[in-house]
């Protein structure tokens, strides 16, 4: 158990939290203004659809480095991620898909928990890499089932105006894997098309995708007027706070998600993001040419961006949890309510993080509220 004041369903609540077998079994019922006192926040532990890596690892190189980042994330308040992929030749896609799912049937307990994979390309335009390597092509249903069968993905990021990808994203949609829009020169036309075959969100809005102007509304207007859902990298540098505003008025789910590399949690220096050396200096992480090429940025951090644009703590968490979670249709975690799993983080009034629990297991930081976390 723990006290303190907790973020649950039905807004925050004062006393102490219970949890059995790894799921939480009682809550508080009395109502409270967390920032009446100086007991700690209780809100849920972070999900993050979109990790490429951290530690120093990049889910390219398989072997231990989907362990690597799990553990590296978990510090930083991440109890749930998605592995995400690069685009790359197909023997080396499917042998890393096949080396998450190893890990996958015995990962570790005590380190965030990975819940599939997201395969960002390569099924994506060409001319819209972004920091991805030269590998995209069109998808075929037949390849892509058989990517499914290595390991759970859970998102498919593709470019929609790409040969054969409406019927690629109902098949899709219709097996349960949810498709974003992404990397793509497609039109605001393409992207209502490919929102009624089944497409329902945006990858990292704003960046690798048409842009929105007043005649040509491009992917991006797709997205603001028409998604429930869309991830959004909400370090600051991949978009413009005014930008990160409008998505905020116009999408009711915009979720944070980190797009971290090997970088994350490391000092600057040269990392690895699939087959391209990127550079981590100056808080960013660029190719050589200068191209932004995933971030360095933690979901605790995120948290702390999302607040210092005005959200409440409330709105920002369900930002980092509850709507990321709902977009993947799983509804006992990012929440904290009886019978959710009990994936929690513990912040100090100042929202550094204390404490990080893992279905109840208390993996990272101090209770007493000195941080061990970093």
């Amino acid at each position: 158990m723990f006290f303190g004041n907790i973020l649950t369903s039905e807004g925050w609540r004062l006393g102490e939290i219970h949890w059995d077998k790894g799921r939480v079994t009682h809550l508080p019922c009395e109502p409270v203004d967390p920032d009446s006192n100086g007991h700690p926040r209780i809100i849920p532990g972070f999900v993050d659809l979109h990790v490429h890596g951290g530690g120093g690892a990049d889910i390219m190189e398989g072997g231990e480095a989907p362990a690597i980042l799990a553990r590296t994330h978990v510090r930083f308040g991440t109890t749930r991620l998605l592995a995400t992929t690069m685009t790359a030749p197909d023997n080396q896609i499917r042998q890393v898909l096949s080396d998450i799912a190893v890990y996958m049937q015995a990962q570790d307990r005590d380190a965030a928990q990975v819940m599939g994979v997201h395969l960002e390309g390569p099924y994506i335009n060409p001319g819209k890499l972004g920091a991805q390597p030269a590998h995209a092509r069109s998808g075929m249903i037949e390849e892509v089932d058989g990517l499914c069968a290595l390991a759970p993905i859970r998102l498919l990021t593709l470019a929609p105006e790409l040969a054969g990808h409406c019927a690629l994203i109902r098949h899709l949609s219709e097996r349960g894997v949810r498709v974003q829009l992404g990397h793509t020169l497609g039109s605001y036309e393409e992207g209502v098309e490919a929102m009624a075959h089944g497409a329902c969100g945006f990858t990292h809005l704003f960046n690798a995708m048409t842009g929105l102007h007043h005649r040509k509304p491009g992917m991006v207007g797709a997205a603001l007027a028409h998604a429930q859902y869309a991830e959004l990298i909400p370090d600051l540098l991949h978009v413009h706070p005014g930008a990160i505003r409008t998505a905020l008025r116009c999408i009711p789910n915009l979720y944070a998600v980190t797009d971290s590399t090997a970088a994350a949690g490391m000092p600057d220096g040269d990392y690895r993001l699939g087959e391209q050396t990127v550079t981590k200096c100056l808080g960013g992480v660029r190719l050589a040419d200068g191209t932004l090429a995933g971030s360095t940025l933690t979901m605790d951090q995120a948290l702390r961006n999302f607040v210092s644009l005005g959200l409440t703590l409330e709105d920002a968490s369900n930002r980092l949890s509850r709507f990321p979670a709902d977009f993947l249709g799983i509804d006992d975690i990012g929440r904290l309510q009886e019978g959710a799993l009990a994936d929690l983080v513990v912040l100090d009034p100042q929202l550094q993080l204390q404490a990080v629990y893992v279905e109840g297991r208390h993996v990272c930081g101090n209770v007493q509220g000195v941080s061990l976390c970093r």
